[in-house]
């Protein structure tokens, strides 16, 4: 019995011994060739590596479109647009004014007020898409556009023009009239690439702001605003849509407690006497919008006669396109300055 078991014990060893050195005599075989669960594992760090590779390949597609795409928070909403979109309609005569001026063009407009200093878009190769308050939704439709830009007048039909296409609402604010402009400017800029020339011409446009504002304010002269309409009469004082006569270019109002309108504080004839400004400007709306009786038949009376703004001749009839319906562009704010200018200097 004891034999036996010294006999299985011995053999135990030997068996042990050859194995030990079978395993030694091939030291790479286990690395040579993995175990499946092996080959799952590198198979599934591959894939990983693989869609990291893909996943940064989508990062890149997703910011070259943000390159070519542009996302404007507005008082209305929220409007992404393509860059430099190739068929544009414009119902704000000053944001005409300004694409105008980057050598940009329009497919449509409403014409039917187009100041004469853009009397180029009346040619018929530019659609007439209705009225500046009575927009044609179905030739809208029909031109199929890559963007619309609206204003104030049109702000109640948002959600109307954004069934059609990407829809763009500047608000410009009368009141608050040069930040108005620069951000605006700078929004057009962004969107048709023409960041540095606008940047440029609103650096202008202020150094020629500064200039008035600092020659108006070097005196005690008072001004009024006053907007004859077919034979009724506003003022307009600096919290109004012509508040740039005070604010930005300095000159002192006549009446500090006009009340803030819209379509302004009606007055008399009496009313300017009493206030008996320095400088009158007067807007004529009848020009724009048409009617019986021009700003000059009303203001040729006596009691504007008995007034120093006309005994020292510094009434002045300003452009009522420019003014009513085209402050806000480039070529608008230019004329607004050189009138004011012109009055002031005399």
């Amino acid at each position: 019995m004891k034999k036996t078991l010294k006999l299985v014990i011995a053999l135990s060893l030997i068996i042990s011994i050859f194995s030990l050195a079978a395993c030694a005599s091939n030291p790479e075989a286990t690395t040579e060739k993995p175990t499946s669960q092996e080959n799952t594992a590198n198979s599934q760090e591959n894939s990983s590596n693989s869609q990291e590779n893909r996943s940064d390949s989508q990062e890149d597609v997703s910011s070259s479109q943000d390159d070519i795409s542009l996302t404007i928070k507005h008082q209305l909403g929220e409007t992404t647009i393509e860059k430099k979109p190739e068929r544009v309609i414009v119902f704000d005569y000053g944001v005409l004014d300004t694409i105008d001026y980057m050598g940009e063009d329009v497919v449509g407009l409403p014409k039917q007020s187009l100041p004469p200093f853009l009397n180029k878009y009346n040619d018929d190769k530019y659609t007439d898409v209705g009225s500046l308050k009575e927009p044609n939704f179905e030739t809208i439709y029909e031109l199929n556009p890559d963007l619309i830009i609206i204003s104030d007048r049109q702000a109640s039909l948002y959600e109307e023009f954004e069934k059609i296409a990407p829809t763009l609402y500047l608000e410009f604010k009368g009141e608050d009239f040069l930040n108005s402009f620069k951000n605006n400017l700078t929004i057009l800029g962004q969107i048709f690439d023409k960041e540095e020339l606008l940047a440029q011409e609103i650096e202008n446009i202020e150094k020629e702001i500064n200039e008035l504002h600092e020659l108006a304010s070097s005196n005690s002269a008072t001004a009024l605003f006053v907007m004859a309409n077919d034979g009724s009469l506003s003022v307009y004082g600096a919290d109004s849509r012509f508040g740039i006569i005070h604010n930005e270019f300095g000159l002192a109002q006549a009446d500090e407690n006009i009340e803030a309108s819209t379509h302004g504080q009606k007055v008399t004839f009496e009313y300017i006497l009493d206030k008996d400004p320095d400088y009158l400007f007067v807007l004529d709306r009848t020009a724009v919008v048409g009617g019986e009786t021009s700003a000059q038949q009303v203001m040729d009376n006596d009691f504007i006669k008995s007034t120093k703004a006309y005994k020292n001749q510094n009434i002045t009839f300003l452009d009522p396109f420019v003014w009513y319906v085209a402050s806000g562009g480039i070529t608008g704010i230019k004329t607004m300055i050189s009138e004011v200018q012109s009055a002031i200097s005399k």
